[in-house]
């Protein structure tokens, strides 16, 4: 996209409110990129630490997660694996564009996070409800995370106990509830507290290679099937035109790296659009052949019965299935407390630029108000998953929101930067990139509705 020759509005220091609060917050910072000071000097002058192919490493880091346990069933709702892969693909499209979107908004407005460039590009408003459109994904996000720990703990305790999984566990210590509480509490909890969490940069290098080995084991066991397992119906086309979408919010909640993607974009050594373009390209590319494998050989596994997390669907006594929970426990065990850390750094910023107190004026008031944000999200995220114990619903509701942060927000960023740049005439190019950005808000709006009054009148009262 060519560079306009006018300036981006800058709407961020309206309200009157901290200036300078969002970045000192050091609103969702990836632990694993390291950048520069954020400078007009310091842009594009290659003092970023990252190469090209490390970005690559960090995307694919930031798009690969547990989500991948919910692409068997989408590809069931799509109605079967032509239709499932032509929905990827289709979004895929969309998924890159943003991104790059995303990066040229960045570099036109010198802003080095999501909701900064937001702010920056769109204004005041558009600004807020991203912010709160992050926090309230970060949210449901752990929610669903603590789901996923209850579903493969009741699996490996099923084949510990040596136990019929029908036949249920009459064990107070076995009782999910119970498994997942104090699993929060003895290693979620303490690794949620602190104020950074570049500590946790090496473990979720380890939930990588984990979700990697899953995608393996799923591949594995469609090749070489289980003797006991039976034939299942395999469907090929989906029950309703609309049922295709019912896919999206999977697709979405699995491919959303948006968010994290500038601040990578800004620790490169060489932040060009082009080069982003080619490392995003390359970043869903894998992407995309890790989530079909698991989607493609899930499905073909168990057709139409898949469970919504596919290692429900596999015997508990399945000594490589088991490790792959065991993987799936240590991910969410590492994500959950770095997607708290940015829900709770978004809602500092808020609470910063509202009172226009700086952070180092606010030192000692800032623990005590980080105990008790970190407490008071860890109790209700837990609770939440307590009595939600189907995670099918929690993906419905914040894929919802994953579609606003890949097509809503990156397109009214290109819409706006476009309008404001200064042109006597109109190009078409210029046409061009309006039209697809008013295409990419209309697009996720519609699968952002779509899905979640699907989630509220179908999922949540059911």
């Amino acid at each position: 996209m060519a560079q306009g020759t006018g300036s981006i509005n800058s709407d961020y220091k309206d309200w009157e409110w901290s200036a300078d609060a969002g970045e000192r917050a050091r609103l969702l910072q990836s632990p694993s990129v390291e950048t520069v000071p954020k400078s007009g000097e310091s842009q594009g002058n290659g003092l970023g630490a990252t190469s090209a192919l490390g970005a690559v490493f960090i995307v694919v880091n930031a798009a690969l997660g547990a989500g991948l346990l919910n692409f068997p069933a989408a590809f069931s709702m799509a109605g079967g694996v032509a239709s499932g892969i032509a929905l990827q693909m289709c979004m895929l499209i969309f998924i890159i564009g943003g991104l790059v979107i995303l990066a040229y908004c960045s570099q036109a407005s010198n802003e080095r996070t999501y909701q900064e460039v937001v702010w920056a590009v769109c204004g005041k408003v558009p600004g807020v409800l991203c912010e709160v459109a992050i926090a309230v994904y970060t949210f449901g996000t752990c929610i669903a995370f603590l789901i996923i720990i209850g579903d493969q703990e009741d699996k490996i305790i099923a084949a510990l106990v040596t136990e019929p999984e029908e036949a249920g566990s009459s064990h107070w210590y076995t009782d999910r509830k119970f498994t997942i509480s104090i699993t929060a509490f003895l290693l979620i909890l303490p690794l949620s507290i602190p104020k950074e969490i570049g500590f946790q940069k090496y473990a979720s290098s380890l939930s990588v290679i984990g979700t990697w080995y899953v995608t393996a084991v799923i591949i594995i066991k469609y090749i070489w099937p289980d003797k006991e397992l039976t034939p299942v119906e395999i469907p090929t086309s989906p029950s309703t035109w609309t049922a295709v979408f019912n896919a999206m919010p999977t697709i979405c909640f699995g491919f959303q790296c948006h968010v994290s993607s500038v601040p990578v974009f800004n620790s490169m050594k060489q932040p060009e659009v082009k080069t982003w373009g080619a490392v995003v390209t390359a970043a869903m590319v894998i992407a995309l052949f890790v989530y079909t494998g698991t989607g493609v050989c899930g499905f073909l596994t168990f057709g139409a019965s898949v469970e919504q997390d596919v290692l429900l669907s596999y015997p508990s006594n399945d000594i490589p299935v088991a490790l792959a929970r065991a993987f799936i426990i240590l991910c969410v065990l590492t994500s959950y407390p770095i997607l708290h850390f940015c829900g709770r750094a978004v809602l500092e910023g808020l609470w910063l630029r509202y009172t226009g107190v700086t952070v180092e004026e606010d030192v000692v008031r800032e623990r005590r108000r980080r105990l008790l944000q970190t407490i008071s999200w860890f109790l209700l995220t837990l609770l939440l998953a307590l009595f939600i114990p189907d995670i099918g619903k929690v993906i419905s509701v914040i894929g919802g929101l994953a579609a606003c942060f890949i097509f809503v927000f990156p397109g009214l960023c290109l819409i706006q930067a476009k309008l404001s740049e200064i042109q006597e005439t109109r190009a078409i190019s210029w046409w061009a990139q309006v039209s697809y950005g008013v295409f990419m808000v209309t697009l996720g709006a519609f699968i952002f509705g779509q899905t979640t009054a699907n989630a509220i009148f179908v999922d949540l009262t059911a």
